[in-house]
Formats: C-alpha cells, sequence, structure tokens
C-alpha cells in the first residue's frame, strides 16, 4: 500500500512538472497564434505561428549590453521576473486538476507571484535612471494599483461561490456544480477579462507591438534590456497572458479538465484546454481590432469599471446567491 501511495505521489508530480512545462513551451505559441490572427484580421502580411521562438532564439544568442552604472538589481530582475511568472504558471491547473502544486494555489498568492515581478521590473527600470524607464515604471505602478483590487475582488466573488481561494479546490467546486447560471460569474467574467487586459499590456491600456514613448507602459521599462534578459522578459510576459487565458477557463468554463491521471481524461484535457485557449485568443484578436488604444488618463476609468463590475459580482453573490 505504501509503494502503490507513493507510485500515486510521483506520478502526480511528475505531471505537476509535465503541465509546468506545457505552459513554458505553449506561451510563445499562444502569442504567435494571437499575433498571426490580428495581421489577418488587419489585412496584413502574418507571420508564422513560429516566429516568437525564432524571436526568443535569436535574443538568446545576441550579447547582452549592460549600462556602466548598473546594479546587481538590473542583471537579477530578468531572473526574479522570469522565475516569479514560473511559480504563478506551476499553481494553475492546465490540464489536471488535483496536483501537488495546489497546496500553493492560491489565488491570493497568485496575485502576489504577479506582484512581485512587476515591482522588481519597475525598480530596474528606475536603476539606470533613463526618462524612459521612469517614466514607464511610473505608468505601470498606476495601472497596478487600479487593476490589482479589481482582481482580489474578482477573487473574493469566486471565493463567496466556491468557499474558497484556493484555485484547485474553486475549479473542483465549479466542476461539481455542473452548467449554473450564476449572475455574479458573469460579473466577475468581464471584470478579469478586463483586468487581463491591462495586466498584460494589451489594446486599450497599453499597445505590446509600439514604442512610441508617448504611449507605451510596459514597454518604457524594458528599453535598456538586450539579449538573454530581454528574451527572459519577453518570455515571461507571453506566460502572464496565457495564465490569465487559463484561469478564465478555470474559472468560467472548467469543463474538460481532468479531475485523475487516466489517460482518457488527461488526453480530453489537453484537447478541451488547447481549443478553449485557442478560441480565448480569437476573442483577444477581435477585441484588438474593434478598440483602439484609450489615452493614458483614461485608463483609470477603464480599471475603475473592471472594478465596478467585479463589486457588482459580489454583491449580486450576496443577495441572490448566498441568500438562497
Amino acid at each position: 500500500m505504501n509503494s502503490l501511495a507513493m507510485s500515486s505521489l510521483t506520478i502526480a508530480w511528475v505531471m505537476a512538472a509535465l503541465q509546468t512545462l506545457i505552459f513554458i513551451a505553449a506561451a510563445p505559441l499562444m502569442a504567435g497564434w494571437v499575433k498571426r490572427l490580428k495581421c489577418h484580421m488587419q489585412n496584413r502580411a502574418a507571420p508564422a505561428v513560429w516566429q516568437p521562438y525564432r524571436d526568443l532564439a535569436k535574443l538568446m544568442r545576441k550579447d547582452m549590453v549592460l549600462a556602466e552604472n548598473a546594479s546587481w538589481l538590473f542583471r537579477a530582475t530578468p531572473y526574479i521576473v522570469f522565475g516569479a511568472t514560473l511559480l504563478a504558471a506551476a499553481a494553475v491547473p492546465l490540464v489536471v486538476v488535483h496536483l501537488p502544486t495546489a497546496a500553493i494555489a492560491d489565488l491570493i498568492v497568485l496575485v502576489g507571484f504577479f506582484a512581485l515581478a512587476r515591482f522588481f521590473t519597475a525598480l530596474a527600470a528606475l536603476d539606470i535612471g533613463t526618462a524612459f524607464g521612469g517614466m514607464g515604471a511610473s505608468r505601470e505602478m498606476t495601472v497596478a494599483a487600479l487593476a490589482e483590487p479589481a482582481m482580489l475582488m474578482v477573487v473574493f466573488t469566486l471565493a463567496m461561490t466556491a468557499g474558497t481561494t484556493n484555485l484547485s479546490t474553486a475549479t473542483e467546486a465549479v466542476l461539481q456544480a455542473g452548467v449554473v447560471l450564476r449572475p455574479s460569474f458573469l460579473f466577475a467574467l468581464f471584470a478579469l477579462a478586463m483586468v487581463a487586459v491591462a495586466e498584460c499590456g494589451r489594446i486599450p491600456v497599453d499597445n505590446p507591438a509600439t514604442h512610441l514613448e508617448l504611449t507605451m507602459l510596459h514597454e518604457a521599462m524594458i528599453l535598456e534590456y538586450g539579449g538573454r534578459h530581454l528574451a527572459l522578459i519577453e518570455w515571461a510576459a507571453q506566460i502572464k497572458l496565457m495564465i490569465y487565458a487559463v484561469l478564465i477557463v478555470d474559472f468560467f468554463f472548467p469543463w474538460g479538465i481532468a479531475r485523475d491521471f487516466n489517460a482518457v481524461s488527461l488526453t480530453i484535457g489537453v484537447i478541451a484546454g488547447t481549443a478553449k485557449v485557442m478560441l480565448l485568443a480569437m476573442l483577444l484578436v477581435v477585441w484588438e481590432t474593434v478598440l483602439a488604444k484609450i489615452r493614458l488618463f483614461r485608463a483609470p476609468q477603464f480599471l475603475g469599471f473592471a472594478f465596478l463590475l467585479a463589486l457588482l459580482g459580489m454583491l449580486t453573490s450576496v443577495v441572490l446567491e448566498t441568500g438562497s
């Protein structure tokens, strides 16, 4: 019996490692899929979906050029950012729910990982002392100060229904409840989508394809990076985008995710997860095609509306669901 338990635990840890590797390997593919679809929507020549892999490989081969006044913080930040994002990816169920990493799969911890990466990125931008770095850091912190409360309100809305902030347990609760129309989840879905757009630097809050000094947020903080450092930061940004896509799937459309380590269940989980993430990427492309980037001073209104939606979701949960 002990050997059987040890074997099951070993399989669980192997699956947890494989799931994290899938996050790392598939994130650039999702970014390439989004870019290709967006080019087709805008009638432009589209790069191959493998282009992000080529870009990362090219950056890995390049030499790094560092400023003379760059401190250890500037050199360590890319590894801290990538490590924090990797820990966040390890905590999010992608193919199967019950994994050993479920112990750290708390949504508040997840927000903390993202905040840690953002904090060090802003410090590194200020470390060199360039105008662009300081401008980007201040803008990023402004957006974060508005996005994180909305994200936490979404977490509390979901916790009202699931009874926990643990992502794996909450996903299992939604699976067991089946298809149930919850108005609170509808509000939370739109709020989380808006937060994801802002956190990942997508239109209308930011435009990842521009380097105009008057509009860029995230790009302004990493202008001084190059080579392997820039590759790690870009890779972390791609993983973060995929994490938010998987969070939306786990919260609101978890059907198909495996609940055990059966080969059939795992195959269905991979197929269902891939299909849902690809569909979300298509919706993101449509969103970015029909909308234009808003002015920086209107970003608080955008995120304020996301917070209001999340608050309405929590109030709806208290009035309609908890009360019933």
